[in-house]
């Protein structure tokens, strides 16, 4: 028993200058570390490794391990660093208020684009000669379009108001996705999908569905010529439920600077928007 302490107090000794080495490269740590893996390794070897210092070496490499999970995981700058929901955060939804519905609703339904869809709609439907009934030239396209223009109208009316009784936001909010074809299918999806609650979640919008016909249903049975009945008024109400289909995707794929007309919509993305929100 004397010979084997002797000898683990001679292995000691010539391992503190090796072990001071290691405190230089390795630090705290790396030193504790090493003097623990390289005791147990000298001892297992020199067969002089009894129960009572195999009990020693396992507590002593606990707290060592925890220390050094704890180091480890403080030290790591991916600590510090924002995570992905830090730096992404989703923003929260902001109801319109009733100044921004109206605004919104007029621009839609009295403003320049509903002009020049109006003029667009009563060309074609001049080159075509439809209705017949209405002849041609300059009173036919006026009548072509007033028509045209009071069927948008209608549609836009019915769909702000039915979007009130149902408690639905009916503003277009673009996607704050990327690639074209994410936002491709967000602005189809919303052609048939609207914000409801203060949380704006997203639920089916019957107001959505039922609006392309409103005003294709009050032409027919209002002024149009009376050969004309329900199978006309949902043919044109499809042509509606596309045109809408397609002015969402223009709002969503077209560039809105800060002094274009389409800054006078409610656009919460980052392009030129003035307000910004959820919408993927």
């Amino acid at each position: 028993m004397t010979s084997s302490v002797e000898r683990l107090e001679l292995w000691v000794r010539r391992s503190q200058d090796r072990l001071a080495r290691d405190r230089k490269y390795f630090g705290e740590i790396g030193y504790r570390q090493s003097l623990i893996s390289r005791s147990a390794t000298k001892l297992c070897r020199s067969r002089i490794m009894q129960p009572s210092l195999w009990l020693i070496v396992a507590l002593a490499m606990v707290p060592i391990a925890a220390v050094s999970q704890s180091l480890s995981s403080t030290s790591d700058p991916s600590a510090y660093l924002p995570s992905a929901t830090a730096t992404n955060p989703e923003l929260a939804y902001e109801r319109p208020t009733e100044k921004t519905k109206v605004r919104n609703y007029t621009f839609n339904a009295y403003g320049p684009y509903p002009f020049v869809g109006a003029g667009l709609a009563a060309g074609i439907n001049q080159l075509n000669n439809a209705p017949p009934e209405w002849h041609q030239g300059a009173e036919g396209f006026g009548r072509r379009f007033g028509s045209d223009f009071a069927i948008a109208a209608i549609g836009t009316s019915a769909r702000y108001g039915l979007s009130e009784v149902f408690r639905e936001d009916a503003l277009y909010y673009r996607c704050e996705c990327r690639g074209g074809l994410p936002r491709l299918s967000h602005a189809v999806l919303s052609t048939f999908i609207a914000r409801r609650g203060m949380d704006g979640h997203r639920v089916f919008s019957f107001p959505a569905l039922v609006a392309p016909y409103a005003g294709s249903f009050a032409a027919v049975y209002g002024w149009y010529p009376d050969r004309f009945g329900a199978k006309d008024a949902f043919r044109v109400g499809n042509y509606n439920l596309l045109a809408y289909m397609a002015g969402n995707i223009s709002l969503e794929l077209l560039y809105s600077s800060p002094h274009s007309l389409l800054s006078r919509m409610h656009l919460n993305n980052a392009h030129g928007a003035p307000v910004q929100g959820p919408n993927q």
